[in-house]
């Protein structure tokens, strides 16, 4: 059986056309007189994402947060410490934490979360980074050879990102999550930018972006709604926590954006959504109901509340302030330890 993001086993038959679409491709690249290079790069491309699929299809019941940041912190940093304080906090509340699997950052992430809460997509370089100690040999560590198909495990299979400080390659993580969120290409998620404390690393970087990127007509205001700046540990995992309050995911259904509630909106609630929000609408309204039929494959999730509507698809920072309003509405949220567990965004 195989098994997709919404974690119903699927038989042989019900995938052929996409498995079938695949040998298509394959056919093609033959007839097409492709360079041998270039075919290593997606056999190679391929044999690694079915791989990593394949691992994380176990864990897609559980929520997750990549932890990004250096390799070459040392261990008596404060950036080391609080990683591992946040590594043991989500591991507290069930959380998987996902890194890069190597040293620094990464390794203070997992030595915090523990072995059974940790799961590492290590990169080969080549210098040969090892593995930490902590994931060394684990069924849930995935050894990759490029980045961008690590880079796609990263962000597809997580559920909050905690950027901590880092050199060019936690920058570029950093960036491309943000561009995903910006854009649409990725559901929204939290990403917290960690400071130590009185740290200025991603101050800095904040007054950069309201600098150049904002002054410079380059990015909208509402765009820095997608990351928050913290310099604690308790004030990151509250923003990773509150995030899902009330919201538990969304996708797209028959043309509407669809999110799931772990709890119904009151009326006052839905009223002052529909006039605060009216403007991420391409028509109609903010509209409270039952799961569409079409998601029936999502059984998990059948018997939450939604909130559809016509999504106009172009600022995604609006979208991010409406998921902090329906988190902020009362009465507070009765989540369920089962419910907090859910897995990843359709």
């Amino acid at each position: 059986m195989t098994t997709l993001n919404s974690n119903v086993p699927l038989e042989p038959d019900e995938i052929a056309d996409l498995i079938a679409l695949i040998r298509e491709s394959a056919d093609k690249l033959h007839a097409d007189r492709i360079d041998r290079g270039d075919l290593k790069i997606l056999s190679r491309t391929l044999r690694e994402l079915r791989y990593a699929f394949k691992v994380f299809a176990n864990y897609r019941g559980r929520r997750k947060v990549t932890v990004f940041g250096s390799a070459r912190t040392l261990p008596d940093a404060p950036a080391y410490k609080q990683a591992m304080e946040l590594g043991k906090a989500m591991a507290q509340r069930d959380w998987l934490v996902v890194t890069g699997a190597a040293s620094g950052i990464m390794e203070a992430g997992h030595r915090g979360a523990g072995r059974e809460h940790s799961m590492g997509l290590n990169i080969m370089l080549p210098q040969e980074q090892a593995a930490n100690e902590i994931i060394r040999g684990d069924e849930k560590l995935v050894n990759m050879k490029y980045f961008f198909t690590r880079k796609l495990m990263f962000v597809k299979e997580c559920d909050a990102v905690v950027c901590l400080p880092g050199g060019f390659g936690t920058l570029d993580e950093a960036l491309e999550v943000l561009t995903l969120l910006q854009t649409g290409k990725r559901d929204m998620v939290p990403v917290v930018l960690l400071d130590e404390p009185g740290g200025s690393y991603w101050r800095d970087f904040h007054k950069f972006v309201d600098r150049h990127l904002l002054g410079g007509g380059m990015i909208s205001e509402v765009d820095t709604s997608l990351y928050k700046i913290c310099d604690s540990v308790d004030a990151t995992v509250d923003e990773l926590m509150r995030f899902y309050r009330t919201y538990s995911g969304m996708r797209y259904i028959r043309k509407q954006l669809v999110l799931r509630l772990l709890r119904p909106l009151s009326a006052d609630d839905l009223e002052r959504i529909n006039a605060d929000f009216a403007d991420l609408l391409a028509k109609g309204q903010f509209v409270q109901r039952e799961a569409f039929r079409d998601e029936a494959d999502d059984f998990r999730h059948t018997g939450l509340p939604r909130l559809a509507f016509h999504f106009n698809r172009r600022n995604y920072g609006r979208l991010r302030q409406l998921i902090d309003a329906i988190n902020a509405a009362d009465p507070p949220a009765i989540v369920e330890a089962s419910a907090e567990r859910q897995g990843p965004s359709d």
